[in-house]
């Protein structure tokens, strides 16, 4: 293991209940001497909180949204969401936590291709019980809270870069989730459409309590941020105020 000493004073006020925590969690791997991806990493994210990971290539970040996210597991430490620890759940049951409580929002949109964009936004309300009715009105109104109602019927590929991530933003909110995890969202994306992105990002945050952790080498980010997490080595090496 690095023998830096990892950052723990990570939770703005001592008195939040955390909604998303880790107790040392680490993640490693064998390739002919252990590598620590993750190592020895506790952090707190406090509900309605827009926490922004940054650090160069190959310094964890994806794998600790991996890990918050259930995607996958550790090999020590612990994961809760809301006080639920993921180590003492099933694949099935870490599967219905993911799906019922954790949005994701990734680099390349992951719509499906054949679906239509209120499709796409339906489609993990159809894993519940709900009449079809109520999962499209929803779905209806989240696409006009990203600004896509008029987008509704049309295929992925008849849409910008710009729309998708719009459509994969308003399918991660679909279920309500206690958090939404984005890994480089504006990755793919022009400098103009990062920008109202970010702010997209920023009203969810602001007028709807959304909790978002962002991983991004978007610099631009940091400023609609609550806090910065920089991370090096699999270890979070600093924090420091967002521009918020």
């Amino acid at each position: 293991m690095s023998s830096r000493q990892p950052v723990t004073d990570l939770t703005p006020s001592a008195e939040a209940e955390p909604i998303l925590r880790t107790v040392n969690l680490s993640k490693s791997y064998f390739l002919g001497e252990t590598i620590y991806a993750v190592n020895d990493v506790s952090l707190a994210i406090e509900p309605k909180e827009f926490v922004v990971i940054v650090g160069p290539s190959g310094c964890g970040k994806t794998t600790l949204l991996s890990l918050l996210g259930g995607l996958d597991r550790p090999n020590s430490g612990e994961v809760l969401l809301e006080g639920q620890s993921y180590s003492r759940l099933s694949e099935n049951g870490l599967a219905q936590l993911r799906r019922n409580h954790i949005g994701f929002v990734f680099q390349f949109f992951n719509l499906i291709s054949h679906l239509s964009a209120m499709e796409n936004v339906m489609l993990p309300m159809r894993f519940g019980r709900q009449p079809r009715r109520v999962i499209r009105d929803r779905a209806g109104e989240l696409l006009d809270m990203v600004g896509l109602s008029q987008r509704a019927n049309h295929l992925p590929l008849q849409m910008s870069g710009g729309e998708q991530q719009r459509v994969a933003i308003a399918r991660a909110l679909a279920n309500s989730p206690a958090v939404i995890l984005a890994d480089e969202p504006t990755g793919n994306l022009d400098s103009k459409t990062k920008t109202e992105m970010a702010e997209l990002f920023l009203r969810l945050n602001e007028d709807f309590a959304q909790t978002f952790v962002v991983v991004s080498h978007d610099e631009g980010f940091s400023r609609y941020a609550h806090r910065v997490i920089h991370m090096q080595d699999g270890q979070l090496a600093k924090v420091e105020a967002g521009g918020r």
